[in-house]
């Protein structure tokens, strides 16, 4: 099959599921912002998105989409690598036009992938998971309900290392983003001069704009629990 035999095919298929990514992170930095301006209306979204059938179904597509985009990543470094044998161990200087995170790609997914694992810990097993499993959840010295997705926040990020560990998360996804969104749309087809300078500027601005909102939350609830908004 020519998606899955050519490296063209390969890349095509991680650019439709970084795009699709994408969109979901657009999607939950709009609702962790929620948060932050009314916690009654984030725990309402939380519910809502709880147990329900298609917010089980939605999460089994994303794992999907995740897991999709991580092993064919894996696929494409394993393969160049074999393809360039020795060169792989040459000492060869970089093009000065290459960016720093194109050439690090798969060191920031590495990095993404144990926050990922860290994020899933933290809220999705303390939240959806629990709620389908019907388990109660005792965080802080108290127990909480799995759709009361305020109290986890609020419990979580009064601890300093876990805002420093999601933190460098962000950044590390910012990385990826910047270089990932145009080099996706790049794949798809808009690879011309004018287009791909566009699709950078877009990718900054969108990669920026979504990290800031994610770190904001994070920020926002550490001051919040120091000055105790939240008491």
């Amino acid at each position: 099959m020519w998606l899955l035999n050519s490296s063209i095919g390969k890349k095509l298929i991680m650019s439709i599921s970084g795009v699709f990514l994408v969109l979901f992170m657009t999607f939950h930095a709009c609702m962790n912002f929620v948060a932050v301006i009314n916690l009654g209306a984030y725990d309402a979204v939380c519910k809502f998105l709880g147990a329900n059938w298609y917010a089980v179904v939605g999460s089994a597509v994303l794992a999907g989409g995740f897991l999709i985009h991580i092993i064919f990543a894996t696929w494409l470094t394993l393969t160049n690598q074999k393809a360039r044998g020795n060169e792989a161990y040459a000492v060869n200087g970089m093009p000065k036009n290459v960016e720093w995170a194109s050439k690090n790609m798969y060191v920031l997914g590495f990095i993404i992938l144990m926050g990922i694992v860290l994020h899933l810990t933290m809220f999705w097993a303390k939240m959806q998971l629990s709620e389908l499993a019907n388990l109660e959840i005792a965080t802080d010295g108290k127990v909480i309900d799995p759709a009361a997705g305020s109290e986890f926040l609020i419990a979580y990020f009064k601890n300093p290392i876990f805002c420093i560990l999601y933190l460098l998360w962000f950044a590390a996804i910012w990385f990826h983003m910047t270089h990932g969104i145009w080099s996706a749309f790049q794949t798809l087809g808009w690879n011309n001069n004018t287009w791909i300078c566009r699709w950078k500027t877009i990718s900054y601005i969108v990669a920026t704009i979504l990290m800031l909102m994610f770190a904001f939350t994070v920020v926002f609830f550490y001051v919040g629990n120091c000055i105790g908004l939240f008491a």
